[in-house]
C-alpha cells in the first residue's frame, strides 16, 4: 500500500516549469528514498501548488515525515512562486491536507483491472465542517456499482481550509472520454448531493467536472 501526503499552498500562477526544475535537481542530487519517499506528484489548479509525497510506509508508523533531505534549500529556492495556504499558517505541517475519507475495496471487490493504475486529482471548495457529510456520501456511493461503472479501484478525499482534494484512482487514464460517465444518472446522483458542500474552486471559469482535474507537471519515483 502506497501512503501518501497531500500538501496546498497558493502559487504564482505560470511557476509551474520553475518549481519543477528545484524538485527536478534535489530529487536527483539527493535520495529521498532514504527518508522513506518514494515518489512525489506535482500539481496545479488555478492558483494551488499541490504537492504528493508517497511512501510505502506510514510515516505515523515509521516516523519519517521529511520529504527531502535538503527541505530548507527546497523552501528557499519556491519561496518566491509557493506561499501558504491556511489563514492560520504557523509551520509547514500546518500546510497538510487532512484526510477524512478513504476507500480502497479489497480484491475482487472492483472489475479486474491488472497491475496498472492511473490517479486523477480533482480539487474544489468544500463547506467548513462538511466532511462528515461528504464522507457519508461516498460511503453510500462506494458501496454500490458505480466505482465498476467508471474503473475506480480507490479513492481518498482530504480538505485543509476551504480546499478539497480528492484523490481518485482508477485503472484507465483520465481522458476526455470521461464525459460519458459523467452523463451517467448515478454520478449526477452523487453530484447532487455533493452540491450543499462541495463547489468549484474556481467559480467564474467552471464549465463541467472536468475542470475540477489538476494538472499535473512534475512527476519523480524511486529507483531503488
Amino acid at each position: 500500500m502506497v501512503f501518501r501526503n497531500v500538501i496546498v499552498c497558493r502559487m504564482v500562477k505560470g511557476s509551474e516549469n520553475t518549481i519543477a526544475e528545484v524538485f527536478g535537481h534535489y530529487d536527483k542530487a539527493t535520495r529521498p528514498q532514504d527518508f522513506g519517499v518514494i515518489g512525489r506528484i506535482l500539481l496545479s489548479h488555478d492558483d494551488l501548488y499541490i504537492h504528493i509525497v508517497e511512501r510505502n510506509e506510514d510515516p505515523a508508523i515509521s516516523g519519517q515525515n521529511r520529504g527531502l533531505p535538503a527541505f530548507k534549500e527546497i523552501a528557499e529556492a519556491i519561496g518566491p512562486f509557493v506561499t501558504p495556504y491556511p489563514r492560520n499558517w504557523q509551520n509547514p505541517s500546518h500546510s497538510v491536507a487532512k484526510e477524512f475519507y478513504r476507500w480502497t475495496p479489497g480484491e475482487g471487490a472492483v472489475a479486474e483491472t491488472g497491475d496498472e493504475r492511473h490517479l486523477t486529482v480533482i480539487v474544489g471548495r468544500i463547506k467548513p465542517g462538511a466532511e462528515d457529510n461528504v464522507a457519508r456520501i461516498f460511503a453510500e456511493s462506494d458501496a454500490g456499482t458505480l466505482p465498476v461503472e467508471m474503473d475506480v479501484t480507490a479513492r481518498w478525499l482530504y480538505s485543509i481550509d476551504d480546499v478539497y482534494v480528492h484523490l481518485l484512482e482508477r485503472s484507465v487514464p483520465h481522458s476526455a472520454d470521461d464525459a460519458r460517465i459523467h452523463d451517467k444518472p448515478k454520478f449526477g446522483k452523487i453530484m447532487e448531493e455533493l452540491s450543499p458542500y462541495i463547489s468549484p474552486y474556481n467559480q467564474d471559469a467552471w464549465r463541467g467536472p472536468t475542470d475540477a482535474v489538476a494538472k499535473e507537471y512534475y512527476r519523480w519515483r524511486a529507483e531503488d
